[in-house]
């Protein structure tokens, strides 16, 4: 096994809480060492173990204890108890602008925090254009960095960590402050840090970049590690925690969207939708059901109101299928039972690649504001989508959901059942040059060639 880099046992950070300031000065002074405060645990016996070259993300709500972790294995914060074990030289952007000095221009700070890092003024001069070319500020470089935007902060902060060759990087929200192709870079550039062997924590609320960055995670929740696991599966158990406590802040606003549901009835009337042919009966919608049960029982998230009872993929011939040739036209069939009355119901469906990463989405919003309208308790609805199977040769996982909507603008949505792998599928391809192709969804195009000048 590799070697261990970073190791926490029964770590904790606890500060007192006062209710006012008399109290703290109360408990300061008192002769018989009387309390007035009480212990909140921003981290509370916290343990684990990360080796060289793992990247490994943090989820959880503010106020988690992320942050505070990060902070005490950069040393900014000393551990209350447990024992905390750091071995590598870390370089961390935890917050804009720590670290520099505002008076210096870019260039001195670079030097500076160079210096800080071990290396020495020559090493710094090879790396300089390197450094800049990558922060990418122009001329604000040779300008004190009070009078950075919090966008030039960031890019050049994450040049330089990034440059000066840590054994560990550790990565805060900071960069959300950068647009969006500087964060590209950003990430681009963590993950040859990866492959270089430099091990990565990287906090973020986006998920996705969770799951495409890291491949372990840990969930922490009011200051407890409650889960260490692959990311994608943090990612879910995460995702699934948030709808929760969601639908219990939301509740239901059925009053709100009445009148659009009306329209979205309206919208359907004579609706010129091809017909599939595919037939339904008891038969056939129970075909592949063990399957279907097995692969829904991962991290599936329901409230009970409607759920799924059967997710099949067909081809145009009904034949349920586990393999399809790239450019291949199927169906994917939703059964959904209704276990109460429900006034509109949305189906949506994503799919995935083998690391949990979103590579299409799509929902009934999208095909004339769709739905289940006026549903009874105990009736079954069949839902069929038909698309063609244009991605890569890969093996793909076809996640589902159906909602129901709860703003004015049918533009949010309470989950009734989220399966995060109902069916999963291998594309193949006889054209070898659709294996090869870098990306993963081919992308229909017209295209015109016409010579202007001969």
């Amino acid at each position: 096994m590799s070697e261990v880099v970073i190791k926490a046992e029964h770590l904790s950070k606890i500060y007192k809480i006062y209710e006012n300031n008399i109290d703290r000065l109360k408990e300061a002074f008192h002769p018989f060492h009387k309390r007035y405060s009480k212990d909140f645990f921003a981290l509370h016996d916290v343990s684990f173990e990360i080796h060289r070259g793992e990247n490994v993300g943090l989820v959880g709500k503010n106020g988690a204890g992320k942050s505070t972790l990060l902070k005490m294995i950069t040393g900014v914060l000393t551990p209350t108890g447990g024992i905390l074990e750091v071995n590598g030289r870390i370089a961390s952007l935890l917050e804009l602008g720590a670290g520099f000095n505002p008076d210096m221009t870019g260039i001195e700070n670079i030097y500076m925090n160079g210096l800080l890092m071990g290396q020495s003024r020559a090493e710094m001069d090879e790396k300089l254009d390197d450094i800049v070319a990558f922060a990418d500020i122009g001329d604000f470089v040779k300008q004190p960095v009070k009078t950075y935007s919090s966008g030039m902060f960031a890019r050049l902060a994450f040049a330089v960590n990034a440059f000066l060759e840590p054994d560990i990087l550790i990565i805060d929200e900071a960069l959300s402050v950068g647009d969006a192709f500087f964060q590209s870079k950003c990430m681009d550039k963590m993950r040859s840090m990866i492959d270089s062997g430099v091990t990565v924590l990287f906090v973020s609320h986006d998920t996705y970049a969770v799951k495409n960055l890291c491949e372990r995670a840990f969930y922490l929740q009011a200051g407890k590690l409650i889960m260490d696991a692959p990311a994608k599966d943090v990612v879910e158990v995460y995702r699934n925690e948030l709808v929760r406590m969601r639908r219990e802040a939301i509740g239901e606003k059925a009053e709100q969207v009445a009148s659009l549901i009306e329209e979205a009835k309206l919208s359907q009337i004579d609706d010129d939708t091809e017909d599939f042919n595919i037939p339904i009966d008891a038969e056939n919608l129970s075909r592949g059901k063990e399957i279907f049960l097995k692969n829904a029982a991962y991290n599936r998230s329901k409230d009970g109101r409607a759920e799924f009872l059967n997710v099949q993929l067909m081809n145009l011939d009904g034949e349920l299928v586990d393999e399809v040739i790239f450019g291949q036209e199927v169906i994917l069939r939703m059964v959904v039972q209704f276990n109460q009355n429900i006034e509109c119901l949305g189906m949506a469906y994503h799919i995935r690649n083998a690391t949990g990463i979103d590579l299409i989405y799509t929902d009934s919003r999208f095909n004339k504001t769709k739905a289940i309208f006026d549903a009874k308790r105990g009736e079954i609805y069949v839902v069929d989508w038909k698309f063609k199977m244009e991605l890569r040769q890969e093996l793909y996982n076809i996640a589902c959901v159906i909602s129901t909507p709860i703003d004015d603008k049918l533009m949010d949505a309470n989950m009734c059942d989220h399966i995060p792998c109902a069916v999963q599928v291998q594309v193949v391809s006889p054209d070898v040059y659709t294996t090869m192709v870098g990306g993963y969804v081919h992308w229909h195009n017209d295209l015109k060639i016409q010579r202007v000048k001969s």
